[in-house]
């Protein structure tokens, strides 16, 4: 269901819904943004995750939030996902070089040629989760999982 006229959503949502719109818009979040929301994820998830994700994705960017969600069908996947997220990344390969060159203190000589994608594939697919937002500029966005 499409709310597409911010001024019926009182009589179109649930009563539990209206009432934590309510409070929310108290506390000075956007209406629009949150009618939004409803219309892409509907009012369970809005009940149930949209403090969540609005502090997340004032945290690391609502493409990445977005780009989880979509990666994993359901919202429950973004809590705490801010202090998860790794950055975004031109691919998976830039991620599993970085991750073994900084983040691991490894020094890979000149002339050692890695296959990057073999090893996202073989060591770092399992513990970590990927999320392309569509973008021309750094689509990756990489998550440790739980």
């Amino acid at each position: 269901m499409s709310i597409t006229l911010t001024s019926n959503y009182k009589e179109v949502l649930n009563t539990e819904t209206v009432e934590y719109i309510d409070t929310l818009l108290e506390d000075n979040y956007a209406l629009d943004d949150i009618l939004e929301f409803i219309d892409e994820r509907n009012e369970t998830n809005f009940v149930a995750y949209y403090e969540e994700y609005v502090r997340c994705g004032e945290a690391i960017g609502y493409e990445a939030v977005d780009a989880l969600i979509d990666e994993n069908g359901e919202c429950s996947c973004i809590e705490d996902c801010d202090e998860r997220y790794q950055g975004f990344y031109h691919s998976v390969e830039e991620f599993a070089e970085e991750f073994y060159t900084e983040t691991m203190c490894c020094n890979i000589p000149d002339g050692i040629v890695v296959d990057w994608t073999e090893t996202w594939e073989r060591s770092l697919y399992y513990d970590f989760t990927a999320c392309n937002d569509g973008s021309t500029y750094r689509p990756w966005h990489i998550f440790r999982d739980h």
